[in-house]
């Protein structure tokens, strides 16, 4: 009987069980489980009362980029694996991990290997020979829901597992043989796990083995030679790697989610393995729960009625007790009442979960993973893999030192938050984020721990490296802001010099235009932040000044696409100006406005919307804004060139033509006057301008539009002598509905 080979389904709560049945009635000597054995000297980590799963071993080169070279290997509370350990250490017996080492898996540089649907799922292929056509529901039948079986019985406890062991050597004996990079993969991974399992035989008379159950054949008697298996194993290259454990979460372990040995439903069977009794029962209580905290209303008599069509739906289909899929039809029908929508609030929360791992502070890692903790803990913000939006008022210490980590993160790849566009409150000291922390983090913590052992040494570092290969001065300028943002004075001295440098050789107005606004942001904000910035204040200057003297030049003879990518520039330059509030800047951007629009050569576009900034910052006045709009709206004047100068005038805001009769009725009148050969080619850029337009504002637009000609006493439009009133008639009161005035 030695050694024991116990094959398991990876997280399947019924192999869990048994697995934990098996170790107590044969106790073994010594636990062999499949996985890295570098991470050996981790595994007392597991019966540490602080860690809790779900949660990874992470294997990175100690060296090097491990973006595109690190490994997870996921274990939930239901992972037959992680029963294992625990089991283990709660007895005081040795763990070792018996696979290939992670050494060589980084350092492999074979094509990802493609799987065959047996050797990826040797479930799904004894599923389909019992009949079933879902491995899951399968798995459950036979096994999630076996609970016979004493403890003390060890012909019982292992029964199950010699059962596994001559089905897949069924399986694989029917099978054919892998090639190319996954027949290589698969021996290598099998001959290691026979090195340390004869390793472990020669050291203990009580073995136990617990792997994937594909691989009980390869683990059983007689094996290949020792010889063989070394030669299989000689030679193989390798890289340094380092190990720890990280949190994970259930959303990580489903298949959907990418891993490839994960189950579509991780909550569920999260629930089984804590839950064996009353399973159904207990599970639509939570799926009730779900749905009252989203403020549907469930009632105990609900959920009563759901099990009992759980347990009736099993029945009719010849099931032992009723699986996932019995109880989610029994609680779409019943608790959800047939709403699909309420359905995937259950399946989101519950049957995938929203579980997430912790590990003991204890636990080696890089040292800027233990500054993140650190923070995490000193600021209050615990990571949670569902997302939730915080508010962070400035004038406060810890919001704004949560800020700065919020904002340093980000700089070196591991967006925890990300930024609204909104703000909750008034002026510049409100952040909004949105926070969502992902067990990948890990790995980019580990990425940046090439730049340093803290947070703010390894932003400041990465800024300076991208400072120097930023290719465009769009990015300089970017990285300004972000310094300020993520207070990284002592990177901002070589960022200015890059932004400098780049402003130099730019000759663009365009993309000096791109730049003005975030230099303005980060001199606004930068008293906000208690940050003096005179450096960077000497650079916005020299910029403006620049796009000044050169904007006259770019904005002549431009085509619609062209003129439309200026207009957007102007808008944010025009912005920009306001936010800086310097009275000689706005002067001279006044100045500039004055004299870009009455000019001839300009797009009809940028005219238009050049005369409109005017007129929003009190620069023309109403009438002159008339006469100018009059003059372009005359029967010389293209159409096109007509409709873009209204375009450009009118983009944004109808409150003026809400509120001006006098503009209302000149662009009424142009609008009736175009020709029908000519209205065709207006209409797109019309109707792109005003569906811009809030409903209420084009509405009390119509109704003004309807006033503008003559009434009758009735207040109906009168009627121009050429139309026909009978047919007028008839369309009336479809017009008036569109209108939305009464009949």
């Amino acid at each position: 009987m030695n050694p024991v080979l116990l094959g398991v389904r990876h997280h399947g709560p019924g192999s869990a069980r048994a697995v934990r049945r098996a170790l107590s009635a044969y106790q073994p000597e010594v636990v062999l489980v499949e996985g890295p054995p570098e991470a050996d000297p981790l595994v007392p980590l597991a019966g540490d009362e602080d860690m809790r799963a779900p949660v990874a071993l992470l294997a990175y080169p100690a060296a090097g980029d491990p973006r595109r070279q690190a490994a997870f290997w996921p274990f939930a509370e239901f992972s037959p694996e992680w029963q294992a350990l625990r089991w283990a250490a709660a007895h005081a017996v040795p763990v070792r991990f018996v696979d290939l080492p992670a050494a060589v898996q980084l350092a492999a540089e074979d094509a990802p290997r493609q799987e065959s649907g047996v050797r990826s799922d040797p479930v799904g292929a004894l599923a389909t020979a019992a009949g079933y056509d879902d491995p899951e529901r399968w798995w459950e039948d036979v096994v999630e829901h076996r609970f016979e079986g004493s403890g003390d019985d060890l012909a019982a406890a292992l029964g199950p597992f010699a059962a596994i062991g001559e089905a897949m050597a069924e399986v694989r004996a029917h099978t054919p043989a892998p090639s190319g990079a996954e027949a290589v993969e698969e021996q290598r991974r099998e001959a290691a796990m026979r090195v340390g399992l004869r390793a472990a035989l020669r050291e203990f008379d009580r073995v136990a083995v617990v792997c994937g159950a594909w691989h009980v054949p390869a683990l059983t008697a007689p094996l290949p030679t020792a010889a063989a298996d070394a030669a299989t194993l000689r030679g193989l290259p390798k890289v340094k790697v380092a190990t720890t454990w990280v949190p994970w979460t259930h959303a990580r372990l489903a298949a959907g989610q990418g891993y490839g040995a994960g189950v579509r439903s991780p909550g569920w069977y999260h629930h089984l393995f804590v839950t064996p009794r009353d399973a159904v029962a207990r599970w639509l209580v939570r799926a009730a729960a779900v749905l009252r905290r989203d403020g549907v209303p469930v009632s105990s008599a609900h959920v009563i009625e759901a099990t009992r069509l759980a347990d009736a739906l099993a029945t009719m289909r010849g099931r032992p007790v009723p699986g996932l899929v019995e109880v989610t039809d029994a609680a779409l029908a019943v608790l959800c009442e047939g709403d699909p929508l309420r359905l995937e609030l259950i399946e989101r929360r519950l049957v995938v979960g929203e579980r997430l791992g912790r590990v003991p502070q204890r636990t080696p890692g890089v040292p800027i993973a233990r500054d993140v903790a650190a923070a995490q803990r000193r600021l209050r913000l615990p990571p949670q893999p569902l997302p939730r939006e915080l508010d962070l008022d400035l004038r406060r210490e810890i919001d704004l030192e949560r800020s700065r980590l919020l904002h340093r993160l980000g700089v070196l790849g591991v967006n925890w938050g990300v930024a609204l566009a909104h703000r909750r409150g008034r002026g510049t000291f409100w952040e909004s984020w949105r926070l969502a922390w992902q067990p990948e983090f890990a790995v980019d913590l580990v990425a940046a721990s090439a730049y340093g052992t803290t947070v703010r040494d390894a932003a400041t570092a990465r800024v300076g490296e991208q400072a120097a290969t930023a290719a465009s001065l769009a990015e300089v300028t970017a990285l300004v802001e972000r310094c300020l943002l993520a207070e990284l004075p002592e990177s901002l001295p070589t960022v200015l010099r890059a932004l400098d440098e780049r402003m130099a050789l730019d000759h663009d107005v365009a993309h000096l235009m791109d730049a003005l606004p975030a230099l303005a942001r980060t001199l606004r904000y930068g008293d906000v932040r208690r940050t003096d910035l005179p450096a960077l204040r000497h650079v916005t200057d020299g910029l403006i000044t620049r796009i000044w003297a050169g904007l006259p030049a770019a904005v002549g003879g431009l085509d619609d696409a062209a003129a439309a990518g200026m207009r957007d520039r102007i808008d944010a330059v025009h912005a920009a100006v306001a936010l800086l509030d310097q009275p000689d800047l706005t002067a001279r951007w006044h100045d500039t406005l004055a004299g870009l629009s009455t000019r001839d050569d300009v797009h009809g576009l940028l005219a238009g919307r050049l005369n409109r900034l005017m007129l929003d910052v009190g620069l023309l006045d109403v009438d002159r804004a008339r006469d100018r709009m009059s003059l372009i709206l005359t029967t010389g004047v293209p159409v096109a060139r007509a409709a873009a100068w209204i375009e450009g005038f009118l983009t944004g805001d109808g409150l003026l033509l809400v509120h001006d009769e006098r503009l209302l009725r000149l662009v009424d009148g142009w609008l009736t006057g175009i020709p029908p050969d000519a209205f065709v080619e207006a209409l797109p850029l019309l109707r792109r301008t005003f569906s811009e337009y809030p409903a209420p504002q084009r509405r009390q637009i119509g109704e003004r539009a309807v006033r503008l000609g003559g009434r009758d006493d009735g207040g109906a439009v009168a009627a121009p002598p050429d139309i026909d009133e009978e047919r007028a008639d008839l369309v009336q009161p479809t017009v008036r509905a569109l209108l939305g005035r009464r009949a």
